[in-house]
């Protein structure tokens, strides 16, 4: 099979445990691009917290995509031109804010593509968002009344122990509004409903006429499964959840080892 895009998730899979791209991994990745290929950077991170990888793999040079916000938002990296932009309306992103108050336990963490809303910088993840994501921090008497935007994204916080036992509760009521789905042991993401890693693949390969048995798709959380699940050849890290193992196509080793480059070596010419 010719392949003619890479999807690539970021943390866990682009990037090794200390948040960088392995030299190898990304010689790898420049070689394909040389060769035609469309790398796609699909993450639910917040639109600014793309750019550090997308420039380490010159993405601009090679038209490559920069997909964020759970697949919320799709960006050419070379003109800079947003292609598909689903934001939650300002009713409903107050409402489900309104709804997080509930559980004072759980921190809501919500941009506008500059600022993370929070009443406290100290709440849970808060500040690793802010750096990840190139986001200054806004402290707010309440984050309901702050938003007068319509976030792409709205992501609760907590440890594992206590999101988990929550999930139900954070989704009930807004189910036929919104997509959920955990993206880390501490992470909860909603987006608009429908909007997910696949649902922005589809439309950006569709927009290229690339056919999903093109695409291969790299991923390690169960953010990816629907992204895996799109791909003609889905990819799990070996570190990755055993859900998304169950699924893929191949087991690479992990992000510390440069699955991405090894998986590559075998199916490209580099």
């Amino acid at each position: 099979m010719e392949y003619k895009m890479i999807a690539l998730d970021l943390d866990g899979t682009l990037n090794n445990d200390e948040k960088v791209i392995t030299p190898r991994t990304r010689e790898a990745l420049m070689a394909v691009q040389e060769q035609g290929v469309i790398v796609a950077l699909v993450s639910g991170r917040q639109a600014p917290g793309l750019q550090r990888e997308a420039d380490a793999l010159h993405l601009e040079d090679y038209h490559g995509l920069r997909i964020s916000y759970n697949g919320g938002r799709i960006q050419d990296a070379t003109t800079g031109q947003i292609i598909f932009d689903s934001a939650i309306d300002k009713q409903t992103a107050v409402a489900f804010l309104r709804h997080l108050e509930e559980w004072p336990e759980l921190s809501p963490i919500v941009d506008d593509g500059k600022y993370i809303y929070t009443t406290d910088a100290s709440r849970h993840k808060v500040m690793d968002e802010s750096r990840n994501n190139n986001l200054g921090v806004r402290i707010v008497e309440n984050i309901a009344e702050a938003v007068t935007f319509a976030p792409v994204k709205i992501l609760t916080a907590a440890p594992n122990e206590i999101l988990v036992p929550h999930l139900e509760d954070i989704r009930r009521g807004f189910e036929d509004k919104l997509s959920f789905v955990q993206s880390a042991p501490w992470f909860y993401e909603a987006t608009v409903k429908g909007v997910s890693k696949s649902s922005s693949l589809h439309q950006a390969c569709s927009r290229l006429g690339i056919d999903p048995s093109e695409v291969m798709a790299f991923g390690d959380a169960q953010n990816d499964m629907s992204m895996l699940d799109f791909a003609g050849y889905g990819v799990a890290m070996g570190n990755a959840c055993e859900e998304l193992k169950a699924m893929a196509d191949e087991i690479t080793a992990t992000n510390n080892e440069d699955g991405i480059a090894l998986t590559l070596s075998r199916h490209f010419d580099i």
